[in-house]
């Protein structure tokens, strides 16, 4: 980060959750460096050299010594930020889709206290997705916005900011990538501000990615567990009943 920060400036903390990353966390982790105070990887079980490469660019490594899946890395993001009484949480993934130097813009409604959890969204600008993956995310958005005046337009993208207040409110208990809905549902049942900005993403050959179908399902499927859950939870509720 700039030289010119100060001890009173707001602690950020850049958390990049990794599976056999080598190839490309050693530039993700020297450009993150640029727009934040500390650089976290997490390497979910990896059997390449990720830890070695993320270290030697200057990383803080936690290593898990089998692969948790992504819930459980984005879990140990969160307690790694917590750790180190970070005031803001940014996440990108660490096989290069997602590029550190739009750090800024997720970072400055979060800076400004306009919001408490930003998404870096694909869709708020004109932004070419391959078209089997935008009709899972556009399903998994839709269950997450139907019925609730809190609305986003990507609802799977994992380039997020969090504030304090949301590192303090937030648990995240999925294992798989339902995780990044979970935390949007917790969000918009506890008032956080949530906001979204437009980013780049970088799709290649040599991203990781799991077969769409699998993962949209496992995803939707999680939504509406969540949707239901908060729905029984308000109807059950006992009101309070003035004296």
């Amino acid at each position: 980060m700039s030289n010119e920060a100060t001890a009173s400036d707001p602690k950020i903390v850049a958390a990049i959750p990794c599976h056999d990353e080598e190839p490309f966390i050693s530039d993700i982790v020297r450009m993150a460096h640029e727009h934040v105070h500390h650089v976290v990887v997490i390497d979910d079980g990896s059997s390449d050299g990720t830890s070695a490469a993320a270290e030697a660019a200057g990383a803080t490594v936690v290593r898990h010594q089998v692969n948790k899946g992504p819930g459980m890395a984005y879990k140990s993001c969160f307690e790694a930020a917590r750790s180190l009484e970070a005031d803001v949480l940014i996440t990108l993934d660490g096989d290069g889709q997602h590029l550190p130097d739009e750090l800024p813009l997720i970072l400055a409604p979060l800076l400004s206290g306009e919001a408490d959890l930003v998404i870096g969204s694909r869709f708020l600008e004109d932004y070419e997705v391959p078209r089997y993956r935008k009709f899972g995310i556009d399903v998994i958005t839709w269950l997450y916005n139907v019925g609730s005046p809190v609305k986003v337009v990507d609802a799977q993208s994992c380039y997020r900011g969090y504030s304090h207040r949301a590192l303090d409110n937030l648990q995240i208990t999925e294992s798989g990538f339902g995780f990044s809905v979970e935390l949007l549902v917790q969000a918009r049942e506890q008032g956080l501000a949530i906001r979204e900005v437009p980013i780049s993403c970088i799709y290649h050959s040599a991203s990781h990615s799991i077969n769409p179908v699998v993962h949209g399902v496992g995803v939707a499927l999680m939504v509406v567990k969540h949707r239901i859950k908060g729905l029984w939870q308000r109807a059950t509720e006992t009101p309070e009943v003035s004296a």
